[in-house]
């Protein structure tokens, strides 16, 4: 976590899969919000979609053919199960609040992983701070807004804050771990984790896991396509490179285009007195970004 440039902005091939992978996310909130299909469900079928599509190219091998792989796969599943908690949060944020505001907190993520990393050592700049102060600035607004118009609304705003930080709790993990296992090994343990945590929430609480209408399975797989594979997967692909603070900035670029997307699908806007904070989160992340460029 020392070693690594927490201020380096990705080039090249790493740029072109972070881009890919703003689309992806992107398109999770407002298919989500389209979807009736119960959390539980969703999290389940996304990931074991998910993991049967990249199980084929693991390296299983890896795991039983070297010394002391088991921490390894201790350390992948700690942040698989992170995972399934920041889905579940997420999940249910786009049922509470709308898509635009509970992406844009959601993206908060990476003013948790510099907190983490500075925790653990690793070097943040000033201004990196100083768009940390004014992205929370933009959450005081917006979940004070929330609050005044719903309860409901501004309890998924707090939602979404929570699985920001378990988003950055995955992604700093993650970073760890790809050092010495490949992506395919590590995001199939982080997906087959989901898969094992949603399916013991619905058999001990009774949900319901398909039945449903044809529309929500082409819902869900339009989950996995986008968020699942270009979003989540490719990113754990940049973590060997990339660091986990530099990851988690491109969900800030998941905002408009979840809020485009929420718009153009679902006609749905976000309170009027939340845009202000919208606009001083993603200046947040424009400072945040600005330092990265000046540092290169």
């Amino acid at each position: 976590m020392r070693d690594k440039d927490h201020a380096r902005i990705p080039i090249g091939r790493d740029l072109g899969l972070l881009s890919l992978v703003v689309i992806g996310i992107g398109t999770s909130g407002p298919v989500i919000a389209l979807s009736s299909m119960p959390i539980i469900a969703l999290i389940f079928w996304r990931n074991l979609g998910g993991f049967l599509l990249v199980a084929p190219w693991a390296d299983w091998k890896q795991l039983f053919g070297k010394p002391n792989m088991w921490r390894s796969v201790l350390i992948a599943s700690a942040a698989g199960l992170a995972l399934a908690l920041h889905f579940f949060g997420f999940f249910l944020a786009m049922r509470l609040t709308s898509v635009a505001t509970g992406t844009a907190l959601a993206a908060l993520q990476p003013i948790f992983a510099a907190f983490f990393v500075r925790i653990l050592g690793g070097r943040i700049t000033r201004r990196v701070w100083i768009g940390m102060i004014v992205a929370f600035v933009g959450v005081l607004v917006i979940t004070g807004v929330d609050f005044q118009i719903s309860k409901v609304a501004f309890i998924g705003d707090l939602v979404a804050i929570g699985c920001a930080a378990l988003a950055a709790i995955y992604t700093i993990i993650g970073s760890r771990v790809r050092e010495t296992m490949s992506t395919a090994t590590y995001t199939s343990i982080v997906y087959l984790t989901c898969v094992i945590f949603s399916i013991s929430i619905s058999v001990i609480a009774g949900g319901q896991l398909w039945g449903f209408p044809k529309v929500e399975w082409l819902y869900l797989i339009a989950l996995i396509i986008g968020a699942q594979i270009m979003g989540h997967t490719i990113l754990n692909f940049t973590l060997k490179s990339v660091s986990p603070v530099i990851a988690s900035t491109v969900v800030f670029f998941e905002v408009p285009v979840s809020a485009l997307l929420a718009f153009w699908w679902i006609g749905q806007l976000p309170p009027l007195g939340t845009i202000p904070g919208l606009l001083l989160i993603l200046l947040g992340c424009a400072i945040f970004s600005i330092r990265q460029n000046e540092k290169k």
